[in-house]
């Protein structure tokens, strides 16, 4: 499985050098607030003799908002959670939880069995599991000639 670097909140928001930092510059409009409303989750990777599981830290979705799929052999992991304005008496409001959309790619190896990957959701945390297939050994011993 390939793990896909990817930058986050406030990391993806200040330039790492001198030509991130003049593409923003010229790019990017003064008024242009798209980088604080992207949203990422972070993600565990685990692997164990029969599968590799992802864990999505994904807080205040529904099971219903997720979409996975696999598109020759990369799985795609989607899911949106959209902010609900509520009309209230109280004059502040502080929302500090990310809303939006996101999607994470995965290129996954050969030996897994893309049939019977699984997917449950509970107390915030998406788990994907993806189980390997026994008949596609990747692990071989080769001989020294």
């Amino acid at each position: 499985m390939s793990i896909v670097r990817y930058r986050n909140g406030a990391t993806s928001y200040f330039p790492t050098n001198m030509g991130e930092l003049l593409e923003r510059f010229f790019n990017d409009s003064l008024y242009d607030n798209t980088q604080e409303q992207k949203f990422v989750p972070e993600v565990d990777v685990l692997e164990s003799e029969k599968s590799y599981e992802l864990h999505f830290a994904v807080p205040g979705f529904d099971k219903e908002n997720f979409n996975l799929e696999v598109d020759d052999n990369v799985l795609i992991v989607s899911g949106e959670r959209k902010f609900k304005d509520e009309k209230s008496e109280k004059t502040f409001k502080s929302v500090q939880t990310r809303y939006g959309s996101f999607t994470r790619s995965f290129t996954l190896p050969e030996n897994v069995n893309l049939n019977k990957i699984e997917a449950h959701y509970k107390n915030g945390i998406l788990e994907v599991v993806i189980p390997k297939d026994e008949t596609k050994l990747v692990k071989t011993n080769i001989k020294v000639k």
